[in-house]
C-alpha cells in the first residue's frame, strides 16, 4: 500500500515579522521544515510532497537534491486549497499523511501510529487536549465530548461560544485514504468566515460517506506545537532543549544547570561527563568518559576523548573535516580550534591560542597567545607565547613540521614551508624561513644596539 506524505509549507508567517519564510526559521540549529522532513524520512514514504508558497525559491533551494517533490500554492487560499495543489503528485490508492512544516517536533512514532490507525480505510486525526485551545480547530464529537464519535472539526474563528470551551483540538496532522481524500478535496467550499478552503471540512465529508473517523492522541503538547511568532519559536526552543537535558541527565551526564545548555545537533556522552552552564554543541559532538566542559564553550563537530578538559570560553569548530581533542588534553580558556585541529594525548592549548589544520603529538604545549596553522607538531614540543606559523604566502598554504622535543621561544615567526628538526631550539624573537637543524639553537634576529644621547620626540608646545 502506497504511503504519500504531504508537508504544508506555504505560509508567510506574518507574525514572525521576517523576510525569511516561516518554515526556514531555525530551531536547535535546523530549519523548522528540516525537522519535519527528517522525521518524515523515517516513515519511508513512497513520495514526499512539499507545498511551498511565500519564499518558495528559498525553501526549495534549501532542499535541492533531497528527493522531495515540490508544488506551489499561489495564492494561499487555505489549508484545503494547499493540499489540492498536491493532488496530481499523489498515488490513486493507499494512505496520504498530511503534516505542517511549522510543527517541528512531531515524533516519528506518533506519525507511525496515525498511519496505522488510518490503514488506508479510516480518516485518522491527530489530536491533543490543551489547557488553552485558543486559535486551534476544535474536535466535535457526538454524545460523550471525550469518547464520542468524531463528527467534525470547527475552526476557532467559526466556533460558537460553547464550542470554544472544547479543549480537544486538531493538531493539523491527519492520515487519510488517498482515493477518498482526492474526492473530498475536489468538493471543498469556502463558505466560512475566512472565505478559505479548509482541509478540516473533509471530516464532515468522511462522516457523510460513512468512512470511519478516528482520533489518535499525541504523546504530549510539545510535539504538536506550531510556530507563528518569534516568542513561540523561543518557547519551543527551550522546551526542546529541556527534553535533551533531561535525557542527558537520565544517562548520567552532570549538567550544572539543565536550563542553560543548547544542543543543535547530536551530543553523545560517555560516563561521568560534566558540563557547566551556557555551553552550545553543534553538529556531531562526542564526549568520552570523564570529560569536563567548563562554562560558555561553543563546540561543533568535534570528538573529545577520555579525561580531557575544555576550559571556559573555548570555541571549537570542526566544520566538515572535524576536530579532535585527545585523551587527557587540556584546552583553553579562550582557545580556538578550527577545522582539522587534531590534539594528541596530554596536549595543552592555552588562552588565546588558535589551531587550524594541525596535528599536535603527545605532550605538546602551546600555552599562550599563539597560532598554529597547517603544522605537524611532534611530542613534547613547547611552543612559545606570541609565536606563529606563517603558512600562507598570499596564494597557497604551506606546512610547518616541528620534530619531537622542539622548543620555540616567544614571539617567533616560522615561515612555511619549514622543518625544525627534533630537539632544536628557536631563539625568542626569531623569524625563521629555512629549515632548522636537529639539536641546535637557531636564532634569526637583528643585533641589539643602544644609542647614547638619543632622546624621545616631544610634542611642540602651542
Amino acid at each position: 500500500m502506497a504511503l504519500d506524505i504531504v508537508i504544508m509549507a506555504a505560509g508567510k508567517g506574518t507574525r514572525m515579522k521576517s523576510a525569511r519564510p516561516k518554515v526556514m526559521h531555525r530551531l536547535a540549529g535546523r530549519s523548522l521544515l528540516q525537522h519535519v522532513v527528517d522525521t518524515a524520512a523515517g516513515l519511508k514514504a513512497d513520495r514526499t510532497v512539499v507545498i511551498t508558497g511565500h519564499g518558495a525559491d528559498q525553501a526549495e533551494a534549501a532542499f535541492a537534491g533531497a528527493g522531495l517533490a515540490f508544488v506551489r500554492q499561489e495564492p494561499q487560499l487555505g489549508t484545503g486549497h494547499a493540499v489540492q495543489q498536491a493532488v496530481p503528485q499523489l498515488h490513486d490508492e493507499g494512505t496520504t499523511l498530511i503534516l505542517n512544516g511549522d510543527v517541528p517536533l512531531i515524533g516519528a512514532g506518533t506519525l507511525a501510529r496515525l498511519v496505522q490507525a488510518c490503514g488506508g480505510k479510516s480518516l485518522a486525526l491527530l489530536t491533543v487536549v490543551l489547557d488553552d485551545p485558543t486559535g486551534y480547530g476544535r474536535i466535535i464529537r457526538s454524545g460523550d465530548p471525550v469518547g464520542g464519535t468524531v463528527e467534525g472539526i470547527v475552526e476557532h474563528k467559526d466556533a460558537t461560544p460553547a464550542q470554544r470551551h472544547i479543549q480537544e483540538i486538531y493538531t493539523g496532522v491527519m492520515a487519510a485514504p488517498t482515493a477518498h481524500l482526492k474526492r473530498w478535496l475536489a468538493a471543498l467550499k469556502n463558505d466560512n468566515a475566512q472565505k478559505e478552503y479548509y482541509l478540516t471540512d473533509v471530516v464532515a465529508m468522511a462522516v457523510a460517506d460513512h468512512v470511519h473517523v478516528v482520533a489518535t492522541h499525541a504523546n504530549d503538547e510539545t510535539e504538536v506545537l506550531g510556530i507563528n511568532s518569534a516568542a513561540q519559536l523561543a518557547e519551543l526552543e527551550r522546551r526542546y532543549q529541556r527534553r535533551i537535558a533531561d535525557a542527558l541527565m537520565e544517562a548520567g551526564v552532570r549538567l550544572a544547570d539543565p536550563d542553560r545548555i543548547d544542543v543543535r545537533g547530536e551530543l553523545v556522552c560517555g560516563q561521568d561527563v560534566e558540563i557547566d552552564v551556557n555551553c552550545v554543541f553543534e553538529g556531531r559532538v562526542e564526549l568520552g568518559d570523564n570529560v569536563r566542559i567548563a562554562s560558555h564553550c561553543v563546540i561543533r563537530n568535534c570528538r573529545i576523548e577520555d579525561n580531557a578538559l575544555v576550559r571556559s570560553f573555548t570555541h571549537v569548530d570542526g566544520e566538515k573535516s572535524g576536530a579532535r581533542i585527545g585523551r587527557g588534553a587540556e584546552v583553553g580558556p579562550f582557545a580556538r580550534l578550527r577545522p582539522g585541529a587534531d590534539l594528541g594525548e596530554d596536549v595543552h592549548i592555552g588562552n588565546f591560542v588558535e589551531v587550524k589544520n594541525s596535528t599536535l603529538a603527545k605532550g605538546a604545549k602551546a600555552n599562550h597567545l599563539a597560532y598554529l596553522g597547517d603544522a605537524t607538531v611532534g611530542e613534547r614540543v613547547n611552543y612559545g607565547a606570541g609565536s606563529i606559523t606563517a603558512n600562507y604566502d598570499g596564494a597557497n598554504k604551506h606546512r610547518t613540521v616541528l620534530g619531537d622535543d622542539v622548543h620555540v621561544g616567544s614571539n617567533c615567526v616560522l615561515v612555511a614551508p619549514i622543518t625544525v628538526g627534533a630537539g632544536a631550539t628557536i631563539g625568542a624573537g626569531s623569524t625563521v624561513s629555512k629549515d632548522a637543524p636537529a639539536g641546535q639553537l637557531t636564532v634569526a634576529r637583528a643585533k641589539a644596539q643602544s644609542l647614547a644621547g638619543w632622546t624621545r620626540p616631544v610634542k611642540a608646545k602651542k
